[in-house]
This record gives structure tokens, C-alpha cells and sequence, in this order.
């Protein structure tokens, strides 16, 4: 009789890890690729070569010491994309700087506790986009910074930020103009650079990023040098990633998607990163990869449908497109089979991860059966360790689901200043729990089967239903909410609040998005709004959201099998 094969894999890989930090790689494609594109921002019509991107990123860098600013300290940065967002990382990175990401469509409420929690120093923010006044949303934290002429800022609501740093022509006088600080340096403060990037160990944390739960405020990924290079590096490998590439980067800068995926993985290979628009916008990335010839593409799957769904889709020449990769949720199978057909990219590959694994776990190749690549998340990663678990820990049965577990040089440092919080995900022997349904084949494959936890992932977007339900409590006339996520087909899912009122009380669908604008990012705002006069509940008192999912998903003829 043949023994039981268990849901264990290691990746294998000729290729060993990178023993280096950011900034010496980022130094040395800088001098094996000086004359290639690096960078386009195509909406900003800006092109560097990788010797341009390396001069901007050492004044930055210079600029950034001469602030006072020190190995270790924060600098959180609040922009879409642009070409001064990659400078700003990579000078941080190369001096020891932690950079911060944050989401662009924060509202004060938010920026207020993030800044503060991980003790930013200094902001880089950009102007304005959409309807979002960056400076002032800031200013509503802080009113007193109009008040102020003096650089160096002493603000009562954030008090350890010293630095602001806009991305404009013109700024107020108590703001650093990014550009100003891209003057050509010193020597001697050059060599200032160099000694500071010789005491940098690739174990440092030099990135965080910001990631909920389901216990309430979002929680500071630390990431480090070894983590995050070495994810860009193998998810570039996994695409068939060389000097000749350029990759169409439709996705956030903020996201681990778009930052180590897109840029690191661009670095590592000496390719190109191509920036269409400061956020996605689905004629613009058909209009760069028709006009810059890109051969590859990144996206959720709700970007690929709204490049395929364009009135004027025949009209763009795809033909340069070779590979890419869809990921941050669920990738229906009709749509890989229509991006591999009719946007060219017979490579695609499929990823799946998460912000504490920088973010990629598993990975399709690009040379999988079609079925697989399209039904599948792919195989385990280079140099990690996936196993799939039963309640009890104990590793389960091919062909078994039970919860996925990742250990490996990938896994985040921790969460920032949060010990309790990391303990509870990584456990002893240093396995990360992703809290994600999943099952090995016989081959390796990898299916994602659901979510252990509430959230909710839409459009690629990790959304925590009890954040939302959080603020929703402010309201006046709610006495009980239960936000549960919804079958949609653009999106993957879409957020429901299921609402009680206080007794006597009335309220309209409307007047609760109205009440959400403005306070909660948009994408947070519940697209269903249902009126309720009691929740499921079970024998303990707790509401039963997968049979308000069951309820809400015949209330507004939604395809319930997904759950």
C-alpha cells in the first residue's frame, strides 16, 4: 500500500537568492543597462534611461540626508503613479529609508492613523487627483500648517511629522518642491550616500505597507530588502523577463503588485517600467502598449475586461505583447482564455500571494497547460514552502483543502510595533498563515477554494468588512450593521451592509452612501444597502453572514454558488 502524499511543496530553482540590498542591485542594472529605457511615464511624456533614473534617485537620496533624515526613519509617500514616485523609492531604499506606501484614495481619518502609527518623519504627496486635494487633506488633520512658514513642521495631530515634500510646480512655503531637491549634489555628498549604503544589511526593513484585519485598523507590513527583491526577481523569472521587455504597469505603485512585481522585477532584469496613467484607465494602457510596443501587461482581472471591452479595442495594435500577469483576485477562466487570444499574451501566468509574503506565493509558468493556467493559481514559488493544513495543523492529503501556509524568505518581518499581532499569523516554526482555502493536486497545482476570514476582495482591492461596519456605527440610526461581500461579475465581489435601525427610526439607501462620501475611501462604500429587522444568528448570539450571503444574494439575483 502507498503511502499517503501530503500537501507539502519546496520550490526549486537553479537560480540562488540575491544576497544584496535593493541599492546595490539597483546600482549595478544601472551600470550593466545605462543607455535603455528604464522608465516611461507615458501620460507625464517622460523617459529616463537607467543612467537618467540613477542620477535623479542619488540627488534624491542626497537631498533626503541633507533633510536630516536617517537609516531606519520613515518617509511615507501618498501619490498615484508617476515617475517621481519609483525616485522617491529607490533613493529611500538606498539609504536605509523605510518608505511607506500609501493608498491614494486615503481620507484624513485614515492618513491620520497611518502616519502616525509607523511615525513618519516625512511625506511626499502629489497635487491633486480626481477629487482629492492632497494638501488639503492634510491641512484638515493639521489646520495650523497654514499657519506656519517654517520648514520643518511641529503639527499638534501628527507630531513626528518634520517633512512634506509636494510633487508640483508651485508650492506653499512650508512644503519642500520635489523638483528642487533633485539638484545635481555634491561629491562629498555623494560619498555620504555611498558610506551610508555600506553600513545597509539586506535584512533591514526598508518597506512598509498597510494591510487590515478583521479585528479592526490596518496593521504596517514590514518588509525587507531580502523579501521584496527577491519576489520582484523570481515573479520576473516566472514571465520570461529580459533587458528586451517592457512592462505596461496598469497597477497601483502602492500595491506590492506594482511596486516589487512591477518595479523590482523590471530592476532585476534590466527591462522597462511603463507607466500609462496615474490610475488605470483602460484606453490609456491599450493607447501605451500600442504606442511603446510593450510586452507585457499587469492587471486584475476587472482591467483586462475593461481593455477587452473598449468600443475601440481592434483599433490598438497588440501584437508586441508577449506575456504579463493577472492577480489580486480571482481570475475567471473565460476571461485568461480571451486576454491569451485576443491581446496576444500566450504567456500569461497567474499569481497568488499576499502583502505579508512580498507579496507572491504561487505562480503559473508560462509554459503550463492552458486548463491549468486557467483553473489553477499555478505552482509553488522559488525557495518557499507551501503547505496546506487541517484545523489541528496537521498537514493534509492531496486533494484535500484545508488552510494555506507559506514559510521561506518571503515571509514579512512582522507587523510594525504589533508582536501580538504577528504571533498570531506566523506561528513557532515560522509558517505564515494566509487564512486562504486551498488544495494541491496530484502535479502541484495550487487551487484557491475561498477565504477562512470575512474579506472581501474587490477588484482586486483587500476590503475588511469590520472596518467598514466600524465607521457605519457612527451613523445615528444604525444600532446593528453586518457588511458581507457579493458575486459580482466586473468586480469579483461587491460590498453589502445589512443595516438595522434603531427602533422608530428610518433611513435611505442613499442618504447611508451619502453619509460614506467623503469620510471612507470609495471604494469601501457598500454598492448594496439592505434594511433588515434582525440577522441570522446562532446559538452564541453571532450574526451568520454566510446566510445573510445566501439571503442578499437571492434579495438582488446574484449567483450564490461561489459561496
Amino acid at each position: 500500500m502507498e503511502p499517503i502524499k501530503l500537501s507539502y511543496l519546496s520550490g526549486k530553482s537553479s537560480q540562488p537568492l540575491i544576497g544584496m540590498t535593493i541599492g546595490e542591485l539597483f546600482d549595478k542594472a544601472c551600470d550593466n543597462y545605462a543607455d535603455q529605457d528604464a522608465l516611461i511615464s507615458v501620460f507625464q511624456n517622460k523617459r529616463l534611461t537607467y543612467r537618467e533614473l540613477q542620477v535623479k534617485v542619488e540627488a534624491f537620496a542626497c537631498s533626503l540626508i541633507a533633510l536630516g533624515f536617517q537609516k531606519g526613519e520613515r518617509l511615507g509617500i501618498w501619490s498615484p503613479n508617476c515617475w517621481e514616485w519609483t525616485v522617491a523609492q529607490f533613493a529611500a531604499f538606498k539609504i536605509g529609508v523605510i518608505l511607506v506606501n500609501l493608498n491614494p484614495a486615503y481620507k484624513a481619518q485614515e492618513l491620520h492613523y497611518v502616519l502616525n502609527k509607523v511615525g513618519c518623519r516625512g511625506l511626499v504627496i502629489a497635487s491633486k487627483f480626481k477629487s482629492t486635494d492632497y494638501q488639503q487633506v492634510l491641512t484638515q488633520i493639521s489646520p495650523e500648517i497654514l499657519q506656519t512658514s517654517d520648514k520643518k513642521l511641529k503639527l499638534q495631530q501628527l507630531p513626528q511629522l518634520e517633512v512634506v515634500i509636494k510633487i508640483d510646480h508651485s508650492v506653499p512655503e512650508m512644503f519642500y518642491r520635489f523638483q528642487d531637491l533633485l539638484e545635481q549634489p555634491l561629491e562629498q555628498q555623494r560619498m555620504q550616500v555611498a558610506k551610508i549604503a555600506g553600513t545597509l544589511q539586506f535584512d533591514d526593513t526598508i518597506n512598509i505597507q498597510f494591510t487590515s484585519g478583521t479585528t479592526g485598523n490596518p496593521k504596517g507590513t514590514m518588509l525587507t530588502h531580502h523579501n521584496i527583491l527577491n519576489n520582484g526577481f523570481f515573479v520576473g523569472e516566472g514571465i520570461g523577463l529580459t533587458a528586451q521587455d517592457k512592462i505596461c504597469i496598469s497597477v497601483p505603485l502602492f500595491h506590492c503588485f506594482g511596486m516589487v512585481m512591477g518595479n523590482l522585477a523590471c530592476i532585476s532584469h534590466g527591462a522597462t517600467m511603463v507607466y500609462p496613467a496615474a490610475v488605470f484607465n483602460a484606453r490609456e494602457s491599450l493607447n501605451t502598449i500600442h504606442q511603446e510596443r510593450c510586452t507585457a501587461a499587469y492587471g486584475v482581472p476587472t482591467m483586462f475586461i475593461a481593455m477587452l471591452e473598449q468600443e475601440d479595442f481592434e483599433q490598438y495594435d497588440l501584437s508586441s505583447l508577449r506575456t504579463g500577469i493577472m492577480a489580486g483576485s480571482p481570475c475567471p477562466k473565460e476571461i485568461m482564455q480571451r486576454v491569451m487570444e485576443r491581446m496576444h499574451m500566450s504567456e500569461i501566468t497567474i499569481c497568488y500571494g499576499m502583502t505579508e509574503t512580498s507579496p507572491v506565493s504561487v505562480q503559473s509558468y508560462i509554459d503550463d497547460p492552458i486548463d491549468k493556467r486557467v483553473s489553477t493559481v499555478g505552482h509553488v514559488h522559488p525557495h518557499v514552502e507551501i503547505k496546506i493544513v487541517d484545523p489541528e495543523g496537521n498537514i493534509v492529503p492531496l486533494g484535500v483543502s484545508g488552510e494555506l501556509c507559506v514559510r521561506g524568505y518571503s515571509v514579512m518581518a512582522g507587523y510594525w510595533a504589533e508582536p501580538e499581532k504577528t504571533h498570531e499569523v506566523i506561528d513557532l516554526n515560522n509558517w505564515m498563515h494566509t487564512g486562504d482555502i486551498a488544495q494541491m493536486d496530484q502535479e502541484g497545482y495550487i487551487k484557491i477554494k475561498g477565504r477562512m476570514k470575512d474579506m472581501v476582495i474587490r477588484g482586486g482591492e483587500n476590503l475588511f468588512p469590520k472596518e467598514i461596519e466600524d465607521f457605519l456605527y457612527t451613523h445615528p440610526e444604525i444600532s446593528e450593521v453586518q457588511v458581507i461581500g457579493l458575486p459580482d461579475e466586473r468586480y469579483g465581489e461587491e460590498l453589502c451592509a445589512c443595516i438595522i435601525l434603531h427602533e422608530g427610526r428610518s433611513c435611505s439607501e442613499e442618504a447611508i452612501r451619502i453619509f460614506c462620501k467623503d469620510k471612507i475611501s470609495h471604494n469601501k462604500i457598500p454598492r448594496y444597502v439592505k434594511f433588515l429587522t434582525e440577522f441570522p444568528m446562532t446559538a452564541s448570539g453571532k450574526a451568520q453572514k454566510f446566510k445573510l450571503q445566501e439571503m442578499m444574494c437571492m434579495e438582488f439575483n446574484l449567483n450564490a454558488d461561489v459561496f
